[in-house]
């Protein structure tokens, strides 16, 4: 596996509790030019702690495929919406993918990711505020040479 996708792949969920799944099309959030990357996700109503906000989907893809997808090397600038379920497969949300893909990263999170057998939900783990931006901390583990500006973007810690 590519060093830098090592990375990319280390966003595991935290485990959780059995709760209702959270239907795909949400007007509690909306996408839209955000000032950490890109683009982000914005709450359009008050988020309460606890609240499942949004499922994470995508086409499932293995470690090979993914690595195979997203080439480090021949990438101009590394931008991925890789998300690990475990060994063995991982959530491509660029093909199939909804608007959880754009939720940015942040060492001082409102929101964490949880995993539920093979699905993946963020979850507000404060009250989030009308207009404020979700954001959840990727757990990235760095392994192998890493291109150190993206290391200092995403340390936490």
């Amino acid at each position: 596996m590519r060093d830098t996708l090592a990375m990319l792949l280390a966003n595991a969920a935290s485990p959780s509790g059995s709760r209702p799944r959270t239907s795909k099309k949400d007007s509690s959030i909306e996408v839209r030019r955000s000032r950490i990357q890109g683009r982000g996700v914005f709450a359009t109503k008050a988020i309460p702690k606890g609240a499942r906000v949004i499922e994470y989907t995508g086409e499932r893809i293995t470690h090979d495929e993914a690595s195979r997808r997203y080439d480090d090397e021949a990438m101009d600038r590394h931008h991925t919406f890789l998300f690990q379920i475990d060994d063995a497969i991982v959530i491509d949300g660029a093909s199939g993918g909804n608007a959880a893909r754009f939720a940015n990263h942040s060492c001082e999170p409102n929101c964490e990711s949880i995993l539920e057998e093979d699905q993946v939900f963020i979850e507000a783990i404060r009250s989030i505020r009308v207009g404020e931006e979700l954001t959840y901390d990727y757990l990235y583990v760095v392994e192998g040479e890493v291109d150190n500006e993206l290391v200092e973007l995403y340390r936490c810690g």
